[in-house]
């Protein structure tokens, strides 16, 4: 219990953190969301008393200090109001989030689901065939593809397999001019057709840190004496590396779960501008183009909740997969 309240009181300070640069930040942009706005509608005739209820309006009013909007920004925070965005005015933020946010739920949960298991596994099989080509060659093989930035992962993978193959579409997270958006096969069909290239680059992305992960713990676990003892029984192999070897090896892979998560997370709002796809990472890339303060804070603001949320739950399941771990903190 205590273990939990500690954790849980480090949890609310770093989101208190995440939010309060949240705040600052988008403000040391130059310009301001209702020049932004005018820019946009190309208007000229604006009067002093417009231009100022334009600025309340977005939450930067420089009649009012900065505190207050710390403490203004907080308490519709606390009321679940994320201001109305200046790019697609006059849209409340909440409404394009919660719009864009199941298109990076998808697209971040197969990539990370996907890259989890085939990364252990690959990692499994190679520490337990370590020193074969195997183990000499896929490594470094990953590693490198895991330094490619995501944005040139994703334009060589549109080269080939768009550009030159025509096998996928290019863009968008669905064909918006033949299919109209429901539970329909053919929304379905168009939806997962749209969506491969970009799972493509972050699963061959984030890859090689489950793989090296997997298979450096893996190769300590083998000389446990459990393992020897196992193995001295005349026990089959695949019992003796999924039972006993893989299933202690893969507790610190619990806790690149939650690092993983921040890179995919972050990975994704690259591959989602590459790709046009309509999740939060256009919608922050459009929030960025207009200077909207509203949505880039709200963008931000899901982000690190998400990965503050998914750091929480891996301790919480880390301690409870490893009694030594429970013990020592209690």
């Amino acid at each position: 219990m205590r273990f939990l309240l500690r954790r849980t009181g480090f949890y609310l300070v770093a989101l208190w953190a995440s939010v309060t640069f949240n705040f600052i930040i988008p403000r040391l942009m130059p310009g301001n969301p209702a020049l932004a706005y005018l820019a946009k509608i190309h208007s000229q005739n604006v009067t002093t008393a417009q231009y100022n209820a334009m600025l309340q309006e977005f939450g930067v009013n420089p009649n009012v200090s900065i505190f207050k909007q710390y403490f203004d920004y907080i308490g519709a925070l606390l009321h679940g109001q994320l201001g109305i965005s200046v790019s697609q005015f006059p849209s409340q933020v909440s409404t394009i989030l919660a719009q864009s946010l199941p298109w990076t739920i998808g697209l971040v949960g197969v990539s990370l689901i996907l890259s989890f298991l085939i990364g252990t596994l690959v990692g499994m099989l190679i520490a337990w065939r370590r020193g074969s080509w195997y183990d000499s060659s896929i490594p470094p093989i990953l590693t490198f593809l895991s330094a490619v930035p995501y944005f040139w992962m994703a334009l060589a993978l549109i080269y080939v397999f768009a550009v030159n193959l025509n096998w996928f579409p290019t863009d968008s997270g669905y064909d918006v001019f033949n299919t109209t958006p429901g539970w329909t096969s053919d929304f379905i069909t168009s939806v997962i057709g749209h969506s491969i290239l970009p799972v493509m680059t972050l699963v061959i992305g984030s890859l090689a840190g489950w793989v090296l992960t997997m298979r450096n713990t893996m190769i300590t676990t083998l000389s446990e004496d459990y393992v020897l003892m196992a193995q001295a029984k005349g026990l089959s192999e695949r019992r003796v590396m999924f039972n006993y070897a893989a299933r202690n090896a893969i507790l610190p892979s619990i806790t690149s779960f939650s690092i993983s998560l921040g890179l995919v997370v972050s990975g994704s709002l690259l591959t989602e501008i590459v790709f046009n796809y309509p999740g939060i990472g256009f919608a922050l890339y459009s929030g960025v183009q207009g200077v909207d303060y509203p949505l880039i804070e709200g963008t931000f603001l899901v982000i690190a909740i998400a990965v503050l949320s998914a750091n929480f739950l891996s301790e919480l399941v880390y301690t409870f997969l490893d009694p030594r771990v429970r013990q020592g903190r209690n």
